[in-house]
């Protein structure tokens, strides 16, 4: 079972995260997510524990417990959602930014953003001929 842990201390390592937990069974792996470019941890992380009775009992304990100075939340982890439609859109006037609509005259750019969609590319004159 998967569990998700968050609230935890941004100086809490892996090896602590999983001693915590290895307190209720056998822990198949204990991993805290850090950011891609500092390294820096954010906050939060999942511990897998292959009998599903110690995972839960393991939860129920740890759910609220403080941990270096700090109330963690611990629950299942629910698998992520994939990252849909939408997506950023240019204008002068459009939405823009993330998962935002398209512009009404195209603007500068337009399209892309995060999860595609959005208006055309390049800029447009919005029909003045220019």
């Amino acid at each position: 079972m998967n569990i998700y842990v968050g609230n935890l201390s941004y100086r809490l390592s892996d090896v602590e995260l999983r001693n915590l937990f290895e307190e209720f069974g056998s822990v198949s792996s204990a991993n805290i997510i850090k950011d891609k470019y500092s390294g820096q941890s954010k906050g939060f992380g999942f511990v897998e524990m292959d009998n599903e009775d110690e995972a839960k009992r393991a939860m129920e304990a740890m759910n609220g417990k403080e941990v270096g100075g700090r109330e963690i939340v611990v629950n299942e982890a629910r698998p992520r959602k994939e990252f849909g439609g939408g997506g950023g859109g240019g204008g002068r006037r459009g939405g823009g930014g993330y998962g935002g609509g398209g512009g009404d005259r195209g603007g500068y750019g337009g399209g892309g953003g995060y999860g595609g969609g959005g208006g055309g590319g390049g800029y447009s004159d919005g029909g003045r001929g220019w």
